[in-house]
C-alpha cells in the first residue's frame, strides 16, 4: 500500500517478520522442511545456501507466490495469512528481483507512479511531481527521474527498483542476488544505502546472496539453508566465512585448486583487428589485439552486454568476422570441427545445456560427441557403442557426474552436473586452448570449487585459457592477467596479482 503524499515526511518504520515451521512440498519432493526464521525489525539479514537449498522457495512462500504446505508467518509478532503477493504488499513486504522489472521506455518518475495500485486513470502530473519531490527528499539517495529507464546504468536501475519498493510503502524488503549485474563500486553503493536504511530503523532487509564479501561487509545476521532445512546462522560478526561455507555444504570436503605453476609459454590464441556486428546489429565488436599464452588464464571482466558473449561466439565459430584475423598456434582459425580437433581447442560456453548439448540425447551420447566418428585417429561410419559406454563410465566417475544412468537424457541432470559432463568431454585428452564463458553461473558452492580446480589444473598442464566471466571474484581468483571489456572493446589490462578492484570496476562502468 502506498504511503500517501502528505505522510511522506513521517519517517517510516522497519517491520520484523518470522516464519514458523514453514514447509513446502511439491508432490513427493520436500523443498522446505520445518523452517523457522526470525528477521528482527531493522536487521540486514542474509539467507545463504547452495542451489536447491530452498532459499527461493522460502521467499516465494513469504511473498505469497506459493501457499506453504504447513507453517505460519508472523509480521510484527502477529500471525498473518499471505494468500498472494498483493496481500504481502499490503503487509509492507516487497521484493527486488535479480532481473529488472522496470519499463525501459518510460522515465523513472513514470515507472514509480504507474507501479501504484491506486494510480488514477488520468494522472495529475503536477501534484504527482510535487509528491515525488517530497518523497525523494526523505531518501538517502536519488536517481534521475526524467530520463527513460533504458538509458540508465545498471546501478541506477537497481537503485530505482529499491526506490520503487520504498515509494510503495514496503518496510520489509527481500533482495534476490541484487548485485549480479553491478560493478563492485555500484554494488557497494547500493548495499551501503540499504545498510543505512536498516541502521536508521526505516527498513528490514532479507537478502539472498552467495558473495561472502557482501555478507561480511554489510549484513548483521545470517541464516543458512541446506537441503530445505535451516541448519544454522547467527551474527555475522561471530562467524568466519569458512564456518558459513561449512554450514552451506555440510560434510562435503571442498576441492581446492592446485597451486599456480609458473609458466612462460608461447602465444596460442591471437586475435588481431577483429570486427563483427553485435547481437543488435547496431554496434561493432572491435578487438584490436588479444593474445593468450600457453599456461596462463586470461580473464575478461565486464558487465553483461558489453560484447563478451559476441567475442565467445566469434572464437567458437558462431559469429562470422567482418574483418580481422583469429589464429591458434600461428594457424588461421575458423572453429571448424576439424580445426578444433587438430589444434586441441575446447570450449565451455555459457548455458551448456542450450549451447553445448543435445538435451534429449543421453549423458553417454553427449560425452561421446567429440569422438563418435573417430577411432584410432581415423574417420569411421558406425557408432562404437562399447567404446562410448566405456568412455562415459570412466568420465562420469572421474568428474563425479550425478546421473541415474549413462542412458539418462542430459536435460534431466541438474545445472552443475550438466556442467561437469560437458567439462568431462572437453577436458579429456590433450587441451591446448580452452575457451570458457561464465562456467559457474547459477551453480552451487561445491560444484563451483570443483570446476575452478579443473580449470586451474588445465592451465598448470600448459593449456592457454580464456575465461569470460561476469563474476569478478572468479576472474580475480583464476586469472594471471585481467582484461576489461566495455562497449564492445578491450579497454583495460592489468596483471591479476595486486590488481586494483576499484580501477577494474571504473573501466567496467565505462569510465576510461
Amino acid at each position: 500500500m502506498r504511503v500517501p503524499a502528505e505522510h511522506h515526511q513521517i519517517p517510516p518504520r522497519a517491520i520484523g517478520v518470522e516464519t514458523i515451521g514453514m514447509t513446502m512440498r511439491f508432490g513427493a519432493f520436500t523443498a522446505l522442511n520445518d523452517v523457522s526464521l526470525k528477521i528482527e525489525a531493522g536487521a540486514f539479514h542474509v539467507l545463504l545456501g547452495e542451489n536447491g537449498a530452498g532459499k527461493s522457495t522460502l521467499v516465494k512462500c513469504m511473498m505469497g507466490f506459493y501457499r506453504p504446505t504447513a507453517g505460519q508467518m508472523a509480521v510484527e509478532g502477529r500471525e498473518v495469512e499471505v494468500p498472494d503477493p498483493r496481500a504481502a504488499h499490503d503487509l509492507g513486504l516487497g521484493m527486488v528481483y535479480q532481473h529488472f522489472t522496470l519499463v525501459p521506455s518510460l522515465t523513472a518518475a513514470e515507472n514509480l507512479v504507474i507501479s501504484r495500485a491506486d494510480v488514477p486513470a488520468r494522472i495529475d502530473w503536477k501534484s504527482e511531481r510535487a509528491a515525488l519531490a517530497a518523497f525523494m527528499e526523505t531518501m538517502p539517495f536519488s536517481v534521475p527521474l526524467d530520463v527513460p529507464v533504458g538509458r540508465l546504468a545498471a546501478g541506477e536501475k537497481q537503485k530505482l527498483e529499491l526506490l520503487k519498493q520504498l515509494y510503495l510503502g514496503r518496510r520489509f524488503l527481500i533482495l534476490d542476488e541484487p548485485t549480479s549485474v553491478l560493478t563492485p563500486a555500484e554494488a557497494d553503493e547500493l548495499l551501503g544505502m540499504v545498510r543505512g536504511l536498516t541502521t536508521a530503523g526505516e527498513l528490514t532487509c532479507l537478502m539472498i546472496s552467495h558473495k561472502f564479501r557482501e555478507v561480511t561487509a554489510f549484513a548483521d545476521a545470517v541464516s543458512v539453508l541446506r537441503r530445505g532445512e535451516h541448519v544454522g546462522g547467527g551474527k555475522v560478526a561471530d562467524l568466519s566465512t569458512a564456518e558459513m561455507a561449512a554450514m552451506m555444504i555440510g560434510e562435503k570436503e571442498l576441492v581446492r585448486p592446485a597451486a599456480r605453476v609458473a609458466m612462460n609459454g608461447a602465444p596460442v590464441l591471437t586475435v588481431t583487428a577483429a570486427k563483427a556486428p553485435d547481437r543488435s546489429g547496431l554496434k561493432t565488436i572491435a578487438i584490436d589485439d588479444l593474445h593468450v599464452r600457453a599456461g596462463e588464464v586470461v580473464g575478461i571482466a565486464g558487465i553483461s552486454g558489453n560484447g563478451q558473449m559476441e567475442l565467445m561466439e566469434i572464437l567458437s565459430g558462431q559469429r562470422p568476422l567482418a574483418a580481422g584475423d583469429v589464429q591458434v598456434c600461428g594457424t588461421p582459425f575458423r572453429a571448424t570441427r576439424g580445426e578444433m580437433r587438430a589444434l586441441n581447442v575446447r570450449t565451455l560456453p555459457e548455458e551448456p545445456l542450450r549451447n553445448a548439448c543435445a538435451p534429449k540425447m543421453s549423458v553417454a551420447e553427449n560425452i561421446f560427441f567429440r569422438d563418435f566418428d573417430f577411432a584410432g585417429g581415423k574417420g569411421k561410419f558406425w557408432l562404437d557403442r562399447r567404446r562410448m559406454a566405456a568412455l562415459a563410465a570412466r568420465l562420469i566417475g572421474e568428474y563425479k557426474v550425478k546421473t541415474a544412468s549413462p542412458d539418462t537424457p542430459i536435460a534431466a541432470l541438474s545445472g552443475g552436473n550438466v556442467q561437469r559432463a560437458v567439462l568431462a568431454r572437453e577436458l579429456s585428452g590433450k587441451v591446448d586452448l580452452l575457451l570458457i564463458a561464465n562456467p559457474c553461473f547459477g551453480l552451487d558452492f561445491s560444484a563451483v570449487a570443483e570446476i575452478r580446480a579443473r580449470i586451474m589444473a588445465a592451465r598448470n598442464q600448459g593449456a592457454a585459457v580464456l575465461l569470460i566471466s561476469e563474476d569478478l571474484d572468479e576472474i580475480l581468483e583464476l586469472s594471471d592477467r585481467i582484461l576489461v571489456m566495455s562497449d564492445g572493446a578491450i579497454v583495460f589490462e592489468t596483471p591479476a596479482a595486486g590488481a586494483d578492484i576499484g580501477e577494474i570496476g571504473k573501466h567496467m562502468a565505462g569510465h576510461h
